[in-house]
């Protein structure tokens, strides 16, 4: 399966501008971003149901949108099947109507085939007589997945499927979608705003900021060093501080000026320290980042001697979360750092009013976004 997506849309006050391809088989792709940003959006345009203003869609070497060849297949041509966030079932129909109208052109045989096939590899039999409204949400999830797969399509698109849903139902549901993905053979691009969804379900993802999407990434890559401030955000780092000019951004590597220097010293205005990092920093740094997870915390400065990147810090506020201990400390520049950690590691710490936090260069991440002065 591939997928090229390459679009423009505006809406009102709204741009999108989206680029993004899907060419590994049985990929699973993210759109993760903020709510609003565009990524339902960029579905529709995908499945035919808004047409981009510009732009092209290529399926499987099928073009679906082309605005210069004024090409613009219906959605019932496109053999892509969407899965709604509040799943779209007819009300009128039974459970094996609902199903049945996802094989179109199909002979009724075909269709009646096809239905009896979801409703066993979806666990609706017994159902097949009923309404929606007779139905749990689970299993109005389950009858608009069987509905999707009853049409045959090459692609999936799932637009935040389990918004609607709380709770053991939710993980229930979300373990039987990934059997679903990981058995369909064609690819898949998954809409969500939870990182914790994107990252058990999918291989890469695409961040989408404010109607413009970003380099795509494995799933690997946004949660160990993501490059920007919008993929650091999104990914859950807690602590950014905007930068003054940085004294590398200069420097030349094999006599490129401006390409992306290995390593450099950050001076972090938020946090009134300098911070090194073995990071590549591009030259148009704005921010550094660090994951709340990863920092080191001394109640003995003698303890942190030696260490990289100290941060003298006060205690602010302690914060006794379900499983963990959240900690917010005070920075020489004034902003505060958070330091999550478990509650046994934070325990020996507890009464401690002043505090050395130290961060390893390897997790001190140059960010571009936004405004170095903001």
């Amino acid at each position: 399966m591939s997928l090229s997506v390459d679009i423009r849309k505006r809406l009102g006050s709204f741009s999108l501008d989206v680029s993004f391809e899907v060419a590994d088989g049985r990929e699973i792709l993210a759109l993760l971003g903020p709510s609003g940003c565009g990524k339902s959006l960029t579905l529709k345009c995908i499945a035919g149901v808004l047409a981009p203003d510009e732009g092209r869609i290529v399926l499987n070497g099928r073009t679906l949108f082309d605005s210069e060849a004024r090409v613009n297949l219906p959605p019932q041509r496109r053999r892509v099947g969407y899965l709604f966030q509040q799943y779209a079932l007819f009300p009128n129909m039974t459970v094996a109507g609902n199903i049945g109208a996802g094989a179109v052109g199909a002979s009724r045989e075909e269709r009646a085939r096809r239905v009896a096939e979801q409703v066993r590899a979806f666990r609706l039999e017994g159902l097949e007589r009923l309404r929606p409204a007779q139905l749990s949400g689970g299993q109005q999830q389950r009858v608009a997945l069987a509905r999707i797969l009853a049409g045959d399509p090459e692609l999936i698109l799932l637009d935040e499927p389990f918004s609607a849903l709380d709770g053991h139902l939710r993980w229930e549901l979300e373990m039987m979608l990934a059997d679903v993905l990981r058995a369909f053979p064609g690819g898949a691009v998954y809409v969500s705003h939870n990182r914790d969804e994107v990252y058990r379900l999918c291989d890469t993802v695409c961040v989408v900021d404010r109607g413009r999407s970003e380099e795509k990434l494995t799933i690997a890559q946004l949660f160990s060093t993501p490059t920007t401030l919008a993929a650091a955000l999104i990914s859950g780092c807690k602590n950014v501080s905007r930068l003054d000019s940085w004294p590398g951004a200069s420097c030349q590597v094999d006599n490129r000026p401006g390409a992306n220097c290995q390593g450099g010293v950050l001076a972090c205005r938020d946090w009134g320290v300098s911070l090194t990092t073995s990071l590549p920093v591009p030259p148009n740094v704005t921010h550094a980042g660090l994951r709340a997870h990863y920092l080191r915390v001394f109640a003995d400065p003698a303890n942190a001697a030696g260490l990289p990147n100290q941060i003298p810090c006060t205690v602010e506020r302690v914060i006794d979360s379900t499983f963990s201990t959240i900690v917010m400390l005070a920075t020489p520049g004034g902003a505060l750092l958070r330091y999550e950690c478990e509650k046994d590691a934070w325990a020996p710490l507890a009464g401690a009013r002043e505090l050395v936090v130290t961060a390893d260069p390897s997790i001190v991440m140059p960010l571009v976004g936004g405004e170095a002065d903001a």
